[in-house]
């Protein structure tokens, strides 16, 4: 996986859990029908089950392209005459 896909997912992580979370909070304050509440209240927890595995599969994915990466001073610089 790229660095870029890995921050794709961590953003789509961070993104997912700032909704269902703040969805939850504006929820807590109106009145609605407790069947309203449990439902959306399973939606947010698969939601956020889905967004935090969605999270460490990228941040895993990031931690490992940054041990394998060499660093940037060992590199030889790119050729632009071939």
């Amino acid at each position: 996986m790229t660095k870029r896909q890995s921050r794709i997912l961590i953003a789509c992580a961070v993104w997912t859990l700032y909704v269902w979370i703040s969805r939850i909070v504006i929820m807590s304050g109106q009145d609605n029908s407790a069947g309203f509440k449990i439902v959306h209240g399973i939606l947010a927890a698969v939601s956020i089950g889905f967004g935090l595995a969605v999270g460490k599969i990228g941040w895993d994915a990031r931690r490992r392209s940054a041990e394998h990466e060499p660093p940037t001073a060992d590199r030889e610089p790119v050729r632009s005459d071939r």
